[in-house]
């Protein structure tokens, strides 16, 4: 069996790791100059390097496809960030929120002892619920996710249980995160660190069905929130040598123009060279519109090409700014691994909230601008040289088309950005060595995201798990026998979590008649394409 996979991000990689251990004839086919799509590191100032998009690795660490792929033999080093999250308040005092929900209980009772109660009480009605999510997580094979149905059950009774019932439960997963937050916590110190880690989904605080991204939070606490030794492209380094060792290859600047289909099914791909590769079986991991409504070709039929191409996605996304600086923000009352993980400026769920819905009209958010900054140089001293930083900033919340444009606007926008932190942190300015920015329109360029969406279409209820991105389409198989779609806009949904590419790989090595991505095949090894 021959087959290409479009795309040589970390799903494509997964896939593609997974078909060649399978003893598949496989190739992975990259548009850019390297591989990675948004799972890439980059050198953007002299001796200091930043992940570009995929900062913190989390989901991927709730999966055991690290030890399926022996990653950590192909040089994946991962170091926990905890506090995953410390929320610096303007005027205020630093909450810590660490793996321990006991820790970071006390971190809240210093303040205020009521809302650490609170908190605590929602913590426990939260987490069974993410508990039964995990064990019947979609995008894993059946037999995998029947071993776990003993674990499913007791945690769907304790989640029912513990949070009213069906109905309160069903209400609960279609609410915003605002209102939940709101209806479980008092205090602004709680909701708005909490909102601004669940905005980092793309998601407003007054998106119905958004609950899900707020619940996340009782994720950390069992999985923790991870750094890649090395920044993200570590994690895209160890799949390319593992791919290599199961005698696949990989081809950069290689950018498909078509993929091609007859009666039979799959027939090849044509790259925009004009050179025709001839398969078996194709794994999109890219935008699935693009893939099905653009490459292929013949396209998809209607009626589902009309419900693929009603999937939406908004006008929010996300602007980094990335500083290269001689000292860490300098936090008043901070504390040793205050920098660990995420560290945020939100003051408020009504200040993030109006920063979406300015963002989908196409203006710029007010000031204090909704920021938050991740800086990885304080775990991981290979980013920067000695005594430096990198500091990622981040507003959650800008929109990706501009009225007036970004040409003008992004470097006034990036010092208001810095000024929210410099209200936190004074000094930080003067810190800053270096400052690198990207428009979403030239993110949208340079990894072919269209509309700049890292998720390729919005998390909302109608577009997770098996309805992502529309349900006929939520196993990965699509009506063209030999083409499976991967990547951030197909089941179970997006970010680095590598199962949309195992679950693409199992979907095409069964369409094919091979059950098990397993050893019983003897491997075929070919020599690899070092171009990438």
């Amino acid at each position: 069996m021959r087959a290409a996979v479009v795309g040589g991000g970390h799903n494509g990689l997964v896939a593609a790791c997974y078909l060649a251990r399978a003893g598949v004839d496989v190739v992975v086919l990259e548009q850019a100059d390297t591989l990675g799509g948004g799972s890439r590191t980059a050198e953007l100032v002299p001796g200091f390097r930043f992940d570009l998009h995929s900062v913190a690795h989390n989901i991927i660490n709730a999966t055991d496809i690290g030890t399926e792929l022996r990653l950590r033999e192909a040089g994946l080093v991962y170091r926990e960030m905890d506090p995953f999250s410390v929320a610096v308040l303007a005027g205020g005092p630093i909450i810590r929120f660490h793996r321990s929900v006991e820790r970071t209980v006390a971190s809240i009772a210093e303040v205020d002892p009521a809302e650490a109660r609170r908190y605590a009480d929602w913590m426990h009605a939260a987490l069974p619920v993410i508990t039964a999510l995990r064990a019947g997580l979609p995008g894993d094979p059946l037999p995998r996710r029947l071993r776990r149905l003993p674990g499913v059950v007791p945690a769907a009774a304790r989640a029912l249980g513990r949070n009213g019932g069906p109905l309160e439960l069903l209400r609960l997963v279609l609410s915003p995160y605002g209102r939940m937050l709101r209806e479980r916590l008092d205090s602004e110190l709680v909701r708005a660190p909490v909102a601004a880690f669940a905005a980092h989904a793309s998601a407003g605080p007054d998106d119905p069905g958004g609950a899900l991204f707020g619940l996340w939070q009782a994720f950390y606490h069992q999985v923790g929130q991870w750094h890649p030794v090395g920044g993200a492209q570590a994690l895209v380094d160890a799949l390319r040598r593992r791919l290599e060792s199961f005698g696949g290859r990989w081809r950069t600047g290689a950018r498909v123009a078509r993929i091609t289909h007859g009666s039979g099914g799959v027939t090849g791909v044509e790259l925009a060279s004009g050179e025709r590769l001839a398969v078996d079986g194709v794994v999109t991991a890219i935008d699935p519109r693009v893939a099905l409504l653009t490459l292929l070709d013949p396209p998809l039929a209607a009626p589902l090409a009309r419900a693929l191409r009603a999937a939406h996605r908004g006008n929010a996304v996300q602007l980094p700014v990335f500083v290269a600086a001689d000292a860490l923000p300098r936090y008043p009352g901070a504390r040793p691994g205050d920098w660990s993980g995420l560290q945020s400026f939100v003051d408020s769920l009504d200040a993030l909230a109006a920063g979406f819905a300015q963002a989908r009209a196409g203006h710029l958010p007010d000031d204090p601008v909704p920021t938050y900054a991740f800086t990885p140089s304080a775990l991981d001293g290979t980013l920067a040289p000695p005594g430096r930083h990198t500091v990622y900033l981040a507003c959650p919340a800008v929109p990706f088309r501009l009225r007036g444009g970004w040409d003008r606007a992004l470097a006034g926008f990036a010092e208001r950005m810095i000024d929210t932190v410099e209200a936190r942190a004074p000094g930080f300015r003067d810190a800053i060595l270096a400052r690198r920015l990207r428009s979403p329109e030239r993110m949208a360029r340079e990894l072919d995201w269209p509309g700049a969406h890292p998720m390729h279409l919005d998390p909302t209820l109608d577009q997770l798990g098996p309805l992502r991105p529309v349900p006929a389409l939520g196993g990965h198989r699509t009506p063209v026998p030999g083409l499976v779609i991967s990547g951030a806009g197909t089941a179970p949904v997006g970010g680095v979590a590598g199962i949309p590419g195992r679950a693409a790989a199992h979907a095409l090595l069964r369409a094919h008649g091979r059950s098990r991505m397993g050893k019983r095949e003897r491997w075929h090894r070919m020599p690899p394409d070092r171009a990438g």
